[in-house]
């Protein structure tokens, strides 16, 4: 639908592959020589490479333009306050540290003729044409360059335990052919080696061509995440949870990174209008829905409105001032009290819809001991039998077995037709009906409209499927709202028992009414869907240098796009608080871009008004 830069590796990209262990790195190498490294830019991100560089045995000197004198005692990096000073000191390389937006200032400040004439030059910067092409502007001749991408900081490092398997990227631009040059660049190198990452030589072309894809994508969505203010609720889902780590980690870092990864990647101007249409394209694709929807009623002229935006409970404004532990009752499982399935706790449960879904739950009811009965518009009466289930065709025959329990697992867009066409008569008349929808308002307007009033009625969530729930349910979420479960003692234990189902399976039970559970899930999982829908139409694929934010987001368009686009669009329709969402995630996007094109033109009328060099003003436009 939209177009897409190409992601196959290109013939210039190797992968090292570096073989570690827990103790020993690299076991049975020589020791490295050590270096004498000299950094410009002893901010964070200086300091977080000093600290493995000193620990390497290797001897560190330091200036910034702001005073870390403290910081580099403490790390044992030798500081100077006077770039002179440090330069006749001869370090073996030079490694600049300083932001994207500040390199060409300190290129033009350095004393060049205080080195050695064959220093070796290393930069770390996100993008790496505008790297490269500054340092062979103002660098002389005779000094060495090695573009670098170390695709990992301080906060992820954190939570990888260290260095192990994150990627470092390198181009040897500018490489003497003298063995002692060529040592020394390989010793650089094997500062990262010996750490474990994963080494990636390529091309700045292509790296760029990559980081536009890849980090550009993950910071831009990192940034509207933060600019949602999104916050944790009771009823998250691992999508939503790898979303909150996301915004927390790329608003860790500085607008002026994330600009520069803008202004100075020609790539990413092409990948941001992508995301533009894309998200233009997905709106359009629900309005136009919606739309339908609201035209057919009207021409069938029904009486009621259309369930567009059911309001079963008004929602209090105060919620958004209260912490999401003060919204939730915790359903305690007490095993003392359950006990183990027994004929008195052992139900059977009718599954109306047998789809994936139904038999995913189907399947745990069976092993512990519940008898199962099935019903679905397709012959599952196969899977039915591997799984222990009975199927039956007919559901005035299902009914007439009349068990305790109907848990309907169809689609939201199907629930209210397939409500309609229940034979009721058929069922004892104190049955509880249960539901396992996405969103919970509407159900449960829709069970309370249909359902004879002698029936018991339980909304229920299960914050899991198929794929996230494949290794066991212990502490996925499980939401529900008892609705209507009648006074006598033996409904309210019939209710429990079902409840008890996913309390012996580990789950985190959360009781919490219907309205409160779509206004998280508004904020939650309809976003994460969003998110997960907008970025399966950009097509992303894998590239030899994804970060763990970027792979984060990979895992996310695997899970989401396993789910129909019906699921999605019914938790647009049937969720009050969807469309609220929709247009803060529009209004956010819209303000970045502001943003963004915003800082563009102010840089270029500050670079016209100070009358800038025809070769800088080629730099920042190009």
């Amino acid at each position: 639908m939209f177009p897409s830069l190409s992601l196959r590796p290109p013939n210039p990209t190797a992968v090292c592959h570096i073989s570690v262990t827990d103790n020993n790195p690299l076991p049975n190498s020589d020791p490295i020589p050590p270096l004498r490294i000299a950094i410009i830019g002893f901010g964070n991100y200086g300091q977080f490479l000093a600290e493995t560089l000193i620990s390497q045995g290797h001897i560190l000197f330091a200036h910034s333009r702001s005073d870390h004198s403290s910081a580099a005692r403490r790390l044992g990096v030798s500081y100077f306050t006077d770039l002179h000073d440090l330069c006749e000191r001869h370090p073996d390389v030079v490694l600049i540290c300083t932001s994207i937006l500040s390199i060409e200032n300190v290129l033009k400040t350095l004393p060049f003729q205080r080195l050695r004439r064959n220093t070796l030059f290393v930069d770390v910067l996100s993008v790496k044409e505008f790297a490269k092409t500054l340092l062979l502007q103002y660098l002389p001749e005779d000094f060495d360059i090695l573009c670098t991408h170390p695709m990992f900081g301080p906060q992820s490092v954190n939570s990888n335990h260290g260095w192990r398997g994150l990627r470092f990227v390198y181009d040897k631009v500018r490489i003497g052919e003298h063995r002692l040059r060529i040592s020394r660049c390989e010793s650089f190198l094997g500062v990262f080696e010996r750490e474990g990452c994963e080494m990636v030589e390529m091309s700045v072309t292509d790296h760029d061509k990559f980081a536009a894809e890849s980090q550009f994508i993950t910071h831009t969505l990192g940034r509207l995440l933060g600019m949602l203010k999104l916050q944790s609720t009771p009823i998250n889902t691992k999508g939503y949870e790898a979303l909150l780590d996301l915004a927390e980690n790329t608003c860790g870092d500085s607008f002026d990174l994330y600009y520069g990864l803008f202004v100075y990647n020609k790539n990413s101007l092409e990948v941001l209008e992508r995301i533009d249409l894309a998200f233009e394209a997905l709106r359009k694709e629900l309005f136009s829905r919606l739309h339908g929807v609201v035209r057919k009623q009207s021409f069938e002229g029904e009486a009621k409105k259309v369930h567009v935006f059911p309001n079963g409970y008004e929602i209090d404004a105060s919620l958004d001032m209260m912490r999401s532990e003060d919204v939730a009752v915790k359903y305690e499982y007490n095993p003392q009290v359950s006990g183990s399935v027994n004929d008195g706790s052992r139900l059977k449960i009718g599954i109306v819809g047998f789809g994936n879904f139904g038999q995913f739950l189907g399947k745990t009811m069976v092993k512990q001991g519940h008898t199962v009965l099935a019903y679905s518009r397709t012959d599952y009466t196969d899977v039915a039998a591997k799984l222990g289930v009975s199927y039956l065709s007919d559901l005035d025959d299902l009914f007439e077995e009349h068990p305790e329990v109907i848990l309907l697992c169809t689609s939201i867009l199907s629930t209210e037709k397939v409500l309609k066409s229940l034979p009721f008569q058929r069922l004892k008349r104190s049955t509880l009906f249960v539901d396992v929808l996405s969103v919970k308002e509407f159900p449960r307007n829709s069970f309370l409209q249909t359902l004879p009033q002698d029936f018991d009625i339980l909304c229920t969530h299960p914050m899991f499927g198929p794929e996230s729930g494949k290794n066991g349910w212990n502490n996925l979420a499980f939401v529900f709202d008892k609705v209507r479960i009648g006074m006598d003692d033996r409904r309210k234990l019939r209710c429990d028992s079902f409840l008890d189902i996913f309390a012996r399976e580990g789950c985190c039970m959360v009781e919490m009414s219907c309205a409160e559970h779509d206004w998280h899930a508004a904020g939650s999982q309809f976003i994460t869907h969003t998110v997960g829908r907008l970025l399966e139409k950009l097509s992303l694929e894998s590239t030899p240098i994804d970060t763990k934010g970027y792979e984060t987001l990979l895992k996310l368009v695997e899970n989401t796009a396993g789910d129909s686009f019906d699921l999605y669009y019914g938790l647009f329709l049937y969720n009050p608080n969807a469309m609220e969402q929709l247009e803060r995630f529009h209004v956010a996007f819209e303000s970045l871009k502001k943003q963004l094109f915003g800082r563009l033109h102010s840089q270029h009328s500050h670079e016209l008004a100070k009358s800038s060099s025809p070769k800088t003003t080629k730099l920042l436009t190009s």
